[in-house]
C-alpha cells in the first residue's frame, strides 16, 4: 500500500511539474479556409483543441481582430495573401507571450453575423467559424473599438526617462548595442518572391549579428526580440532607452513595386524624407502597430520638449556617423542602393538619447536579393560587416566617453 501511495504521489508531482513548466499542449491551427457565399464571407479555422476566443472590430482601416490563448499555426503564409469576398487578407501569430492574434483586413465595413466553435465530428476536430456580412460605415463605427479586456499593455518602461543633453553615457566595461529585428508575430512584414517572410529573415540575420558582436568581447548585446513575437514600435524604442544603449540597430528587408530594385541601404531619422522611396518606406514601417491591431488611442510623439530635441540632435549626428562607417562594409558584402544613406521619419528611430539607425538588408521583391539573403554565407558576411562598422564607429566617435573595453 505504501508503494502504491508513493507511486501516486510521484505521478502527481510529475504532472504538477509539467503543468508549471508549461508542458501542457497548445492548440494548433492546421488549416484556414475562406469561402464567399451569396450574402456572406465564411472564415473557418481547423483546430486540434478547444480554445477560448474573443472578436472585435477596428476602424480606419477596417479590421476584425480575433484573440486567442497562445497557439501554434501550421499554415502556409501564402494563404493569408489572397483576398476573398469581404476579406482583403489576414495575418496571424504571437502577439505577446501567452496570447495569439489574428487580424482580418476588410475590403469594406463588415459585421460578424455569427461566431461559434463546432465540436469534433467524425474525422474533423474543432472548427472556429466566423460569418462576415457587409454593413454601412455608420453601423460599423458604432460597434468598432477596443473592449477593455483586449487592450494591450502598451506601457513601455523607459519612455518617461528624463533626458539631459549634457549627460554622458554611464561608464561601463562594454558598450551596449541593441539589435532590433523588425516585425514579428502577428506582423509578418514583407513577403519575398519565394514566400519567405521578412520577420523570419531579419531575425536570423539579427541573431548572427549578435553572435558576431559578442565574439569580439567588446560589446553587451541586447535583443529587442529573439523569438517570433510582436513588439510595438513604442516598446522597441523603450528597449534601447532602458538599456541606455550606445547604439540601436533596427534590421529590416524591403519590398518595392519594381522587381528591379535591389541592394542594401541605411536610414537615419529626419522629419523630411530624403526622397519619395524613403517616405514610402517610413510610412509603411510606421504602420506596424496598425497591422498588428494595437490600440493607438493615447499614442504621442516622444519628442515633446526643447530639451529632448537638443538631445536628439546629438543622437542624429552620431547615427549619421555610424551610417557612414557602415556603407563601405555593405559595399563589400554586396550591392547597395544608389544614395545608400537615406533619411526618413521612422518612429522606431525616435529615442532622443540613443543613436539609432534602420538597416534595410535588401529587397525581398527582387529574386536575386532574396535568394542571396537566405544563404548562410551571406548572413555571416553581413553580420561581420556590421560588427566591423560598429568597431570603426566607436573608435572614431566620442573618445571622451570611452568604455573600459576601448582603452
Amino acid at each position: 500500500m505504501r508503494l502504491v501511495w508513493k507511486s501516486l504521489v510521484f505521478c502527481i508531482l510529475v504532472v504538477a511539474a509539467a503543468v508549471s513548466a508549461g508542458a501542457a499542449p497548445k492548440a494548433v491551427v492546421n488549416e484556414i479556409r475562406v469561402a464567399e457565399h451569396s450574402d456572406r464571407t465564411r472564415f473557418v479555422l481547423d483546430l486540434t483543441d478547444r480554445v477560448d476566443f474573443s472578436v472585435f472590430t477596428l476602424a480606419d482601416p477596417y479590421r476584425i481582430v480575433v484573440d486567442f490563448p497562445e497557439m501554434a499555426w501550421k499554415i502556409d503564409p501564402a494563404v493569408a495573401q489572397s483576398g476573398t469576398g469581404l476579406m482583403k487578407g489576414f495575418r496571424f501569430g504571437l502577439f505577446k507571450p501567452g496570447h495569439s492574434r489574428m487580424v482580418i483586413d476588410l475590403t469594406k465595413p463588415a459585421a460578424v453575423a455569427n461566431k461559434f466553435l463546432l465540436p469534433p465530428e467524425g474525422q474533423r476536430r474543432y472548427r472556429l467559424v466566423l460569418d462576415l456580412v457587409a454593413t454601412e460605415r455608420a453601423a460599423y463605427l458604432k460597434s468598432a473599438g477596443w473592449p477593455e479586456a483586449a487592450k494591450p499593455d502598451e506601457a513601455a518602461p523607459g519612455d518617461d526617462i528624463e533626458v539631459d543633453p549634457t549627460a554622458a553615457k554611464p561608464k561601463r566595461a562594454k558598450r551596449v548595442i541593441v539589435i532590433d529585428p523588425g516585425h514579428g508575430g502577428v506582423d509578418p512584414g514583407a513577403t519575398g518572391v519565394s514566400g519567405v517572410l521578412e520577420k523570419d529573415l531579419v531575425l536570423s540575420v539579427s541573431l548572427a549579428v549578435r553572435d558576431a558582436l559578442e565574439r569580439t568581447g567588446r560589446y553587451t548585446v541586447v535583443m529587442s526580440r529573439d523569438t517570433d513575437v510582436f513588439l510595438s514600435l513604442k516598446a522597441r524604442v523603450a528597449v534601447g532607452r532602458r538599456a541606455k544603449a550606445d547604439l540601436f540597430i533596427s534590421i529590416h528587408a524591403d519590398s518595392a513595386p519594381s522587381e528591379k530594385a535591389r541592394g542594401a541601404s541605411i536610414y537615419t531619422l529626419s522629419e523630411r524624407a530624403s526622397d519619395r522611396e524613403a517616405e514610402r518606406l517610413a510610412r509603411a514601417e510606421n504602420q506596424s502597430d496598425v497591422i498588428a491591431g494595437v490600440d493607438l488611442t493615447n499614442e504621442s510623439d516622444i519628442v515633446t520638449s526643447i530639451l529632448i530635441d537638443l538631445a536628439q540632435r546629438e543622437t542624429k549626428n552620431s547615427a549619421a556617423k555610424f551610417a557612414q562607417a557602415l556603407v563601405p562594409e555593405l559595399q563589400r558584402v554586396g550591392g547597395v542602393r544608389q544614395k545608400s544613406h537615406r533619411f526618413a521619419g521612422f518612429r522606431v528611430l525616435k529615442a532622443p538619447d540613443v543613436p539609432s539607425v534602420l538597416l534595410e538588408l535588401g529587397y525581398l521583391s527582387n529574386s536575386l536579393d532574396e535568394s542571396e539573403m537566405r544563404t548562410g554565407r551571406w548572413k555571416s558576411a553581413m553580420a561581420g560587416a556590421i560588427s566591423v562598422a560598429v568597431d570603426r564607429y566607436f573608435k572614431s566617435s566620442r573618445p571622451e566617453h570611452k568604455a573600459e573595453s576601448d582603452r
